[in-house]
């Protein structure tokens, strides 16, 4: 890893603990960041007279906290799935949901809301255990194996069948969402919207727990795999001939995309552009090095999906703006030009 990429990292890594601070204080009612570190050094033990009031300390640890950290592990997941993604099919252009995993996900949670509605209310209300985001990354899953059972043979994955299979289940699953919100009710129809737009709203401890479980298997699924996802930018037979376990790393960037994105589908709904152009960027300024590549994107997702939390939940206050339309007007124009200059670069070259 170059000095530049190392800075790149200890950047992000500085930058990240302001964002979240911002994020806590901010909203319908701001809390100064003296009065967030006096709560953080009264919990730690070291402020005895704190500055804070009762009312304050709720608001941060029943619902801003939660909700900040909760969009820093979603963003991680969203972006190095995204870099994975990438790297797999040796493709900038690549995204998680080119494989199908979103829209299974999204299939499966509009059949929960308008067909299994009122079961899901009576088992939750019944168990106690939200139901939706476990039904929800049941399709996720499925869609994974689906796409991975139809690709793979004795010789191995195809990546090319990978991503016809992805295209054709996107359009399978596609139609099946277009034809649920064509027989939702107005109710149905409303929560099914903001499903698709991605929210984290609602986000508890509970989820974040199980964020947060999910996003470490994924990184120890990914992270030790970094050094041969150069060495297959050659061809999957050239990486062989290489040393890289390449059917192995198939079955890793399969497996990790499928628990990630499924996680964040189920308990956020569809965030775009996050693992598109997080990657993107970041190659852009550092370099295809995936030693460095893969942890500054996760640093990179965390980072941006914070702050476009803090402006969905602020812009339009007191109501909310879904983090989907947010990414989506930042993502969209940034990858717009740096395709274009990476345009202009090859026309001058």
């Amino acid at each position: 890893m170059s000095q530049h990429q190392k800075i790149i990292l200890l950047l992000l890594i500085l930058t990240l603990p302001i964002a979240a601070l911002v994020a806590c204080g901010t909203g319908a009612a701001s809390i100064a960041p003296k009065e967030l570190i006096s709560m953080l050094g009264h919990r730690l033990g070291w402020v005895s007279e704190p500055t804070f009031s009762a009312s304050q300390a709720a608001i941060v640890s029943i619902i801003r906290l939660p909700r900040v950290l909760m969009s820093l592990l979603v963003g991680a997941t969203l972006a190095i799935c995204g870099t994975a993604m990438q790297g797999l099919f040796r493709n900038p252009l690549a995204d998680p949901s080119l494989i199908g995993v979103s829209t299974g996900a999204t299939l499966s949670a509009a059949l929960a809301i308008v067909i299994l509605g009122p079961m899901l209310t009576h088992a939750e209300a019944e168990w106690g255990v939200p139901l939706l985001p476990v039904v929800t990354f049941g399709g996720a899953v499925l869609s994974t194996f689906l796409i991975f059972g139809l690709a793979s043979d004795r010789r191995g994955t195809n990546v090319a069948t990978m991503l016809l299979a992805g295209i054709a289940i996107n359009a399978l699953a596609g139609a099946g969402v277009g034809l649920l919100t064509y027989l939702a009710d107005d109710e149905q129809l409303r929560t099914l919207t903001f499903w698709t737009l991605g929210s984290l709203g609602g986000i508890n401890w509970q989820s974040v727990v199980w964020m947060g479980g999910s996003l470490f298997i994924v990184l120890a699924l990914l992270l030790p795999m970094s050094k041969y996802f150069n060495a297959l930018t050659l061809g999957e037979q050239e990486a062989h001939y290489l040393g890289v376990p390449v059917e192995q790393l198939k079955q890793r960037v399969i497996l990790a995309t499928g628990l990630g994105i499924g996680c964040t589908v189920a308990f956020c709904g569809v965030i775009g552009f996050v693992g598109l152009v997080i990657p993107h960027l970041l190659r852009l300024v550092g370099g295809g090095q995936h030693r460095y590549l893969l942890p500054a994107s996760a640093l990179g997702g965390s980072l941006i999906l914070c702050l476009s939390d803090t402006v969905s939940r602020t812009l339009v206050a007191p109501a909310e703006l879904p983090i989907g339309i947010v990414t989506a007007i930042i993502g969209a124009p940034v990858f717009l030009l740096l395709l274009f200059q990476q345009n202009k670069r090859g026309q001058n070259a």
